[in-house]
């Protein structure tokens, strides 16, 4: 079974405002259905973001149980799309999470720059 299990016949749902990163796997699963108005177990996957865009969560159902993927940033900060209100979420392809993963936007915050190598001697 491979590691990596997202692709573009899935539908993506980033969730509206950020998240608290320290929330887990069924915490997230009660903001999907508070926030979000959806449901785990259809298959879907749900984003979340930190409230400095720099940290992203994705959580999925799959056969066998949840799956939750995480990414920091390195440096920059996640480009977050324009919100649906029908939806109560910014509905997503895959494309646009492949760009959004990938692509950082350009707004680097004028605070402390966070850096994984300053991270390392943490590790």
């Amino acid at each position: 079974m491979p590691m990596f299990c997202l692709n573009d016949s899935m539908r993506y749902f980033l969730c509206p405002g950020y998240t608290d990163m320290r929330k887990g796997m069924f915490t997230l699963c009660g903001l999907v259905h508070e926030r979000m108005g959806g449901d785990i177990r259809s298959g879907d996957v749900f984003i979340f973001y930190n409230r400095f865009r720099t940290k992203l969560k994705l959580l999925h159902a799959e056969p066998g149980g949840l799956v939750l993927y995480e990414k920091l940033l390195e440096e920059g900060t996640f480009k977050i799309p324009a919100y649906d209100p029908a939806t109560r979420s910014y509905p997503m392809t895959w494309s646009d999470l492949v760009v959004m993963v990938e692509g950082i936007n350009e707004d680097v915050s004028k605070g402390r720059q966070r850096r994984l190598s300053n991270l390392k001697k943490h590790w």
